[in-house]
């Protein structure tokens, strides 16, 4: 590398965000202004699997290059859906597919996202019915053909978000809301590994082996003792976290940073200053 630091964007989106038709509120809509701006301004869309090998390697040429991730996998990321509010809504994978046929296979040769996916059944029934539609729009059964397409993977947001809308959670006092309290070897394998294993079965095997921490949060434990050194059994090669930063040749395996839609930018110019940092 030059004496240029590398910076390698991550931008995530959550396609259950939709609270309006611009860009601000609805990231199908930012989704899709977002990769021709990227294509315009030159950069290459690679998939995270593939940046973190390169990472990995060490001394990769990654200058220009943007990763993309989606999390928590709700339907809207595969299927093309109704909002009861906003109506109909071009999933994200169809976004992807529109761009191709749009600038041709070459434009983007490497296009692909990776959908962080909450992995229990049951917490996602409770989701779609509290924080959705209660339409049955956190289902799995699109998983295999999300890969079979070529442009998405199906990676780890654990198993059930520790999230608060959920009856019952894997974590050992029932502490909600934050995944800082995964703090143990039997909570990191209630959260973690036994999503790895349902991910392994719903998808043959092909799952990616990448994770992103649930709310961006993690702790201690997590980055230097169980995802380190538990590799045999979570089968983890990286974790994602929120940390509005941007991947260097000195990130840590265990707390690569993600910028966020909505968060971390919020309209084609500001999406535009994060782009001209990375380019340095």
């Amino acid at each position: 590398m030059n004496a240029t630091q590398l910076l390698i964007p991550v931008l995530t989106y959550h396609a259950a965000r939709v609270g309006g038709s611009d860009y601000a509120s609805n990231d199908h809509v930012a989704f899709f202004d977002d990769l021709r701006q990227l294509h315009r301004e030159g950069f290459r869309i690679a998939k995270l699997d593939d940046i973190v090998a390169s990472l990995r390697r060490g001394a990769p040429d990654l200058s220009a290059t943007v990763g993309i991730s989606m999390d928590d996998g709700t339907n809207f990321d595969y299927h093309d859906l109704p909002h009861p509010a906003w109506g109909a809504q071009r999933s994200m994978l169809n976004i992807m597919k529109d761009f191709v046929d749009e600038f041709g296979q070459r434009a983007q040769p490497d296009l692909h996202v990776t959908s962080f996916v909450i992995a229990s059944p049951a917490a996602r029934r409770e989701l779609d019915k509290k924080c959705l539609a209660g339409r049955n729009w956190y289902t799995d059964d699109w998983w295999p053909d999300a890969i079979a397409s070529g442009l998405m993977s199906i990676a780890n947001h654990s198993w059930d978000h520790n999230h608060p809308a959920v009856g019952v959670v894997a974590q050992r006092n029932q502490e909600k809301g934050t995944f800082s309290v995964i703090d143990t070897y039997e909570d990191a394998e209630a959260q973690i590994r036994q999503a790895t294993e349902y991910l392994a079965r719903k998808t043959a095997g092909q799952a990616s082996r990448l994770f992103a921490y649930p709310y961006g949060q993690f702790n201690s434990y997590l980055t230097d003792e169980y995802l380190p050194h538990f590799g045999s059994q979570h089968g983890m090669e990286a974790a994602f976290t929120a940390g509005s930063g941007m991947i260097s040749e000195t990130s840590k395996r265990w707390t690569l940073p993600r910028l966020v839609c909505g968060h971390d930018w919020k309209s084609g110019a500001e999406l535009g200053a994060i782009l001209a940092r990375a380019r340095g």
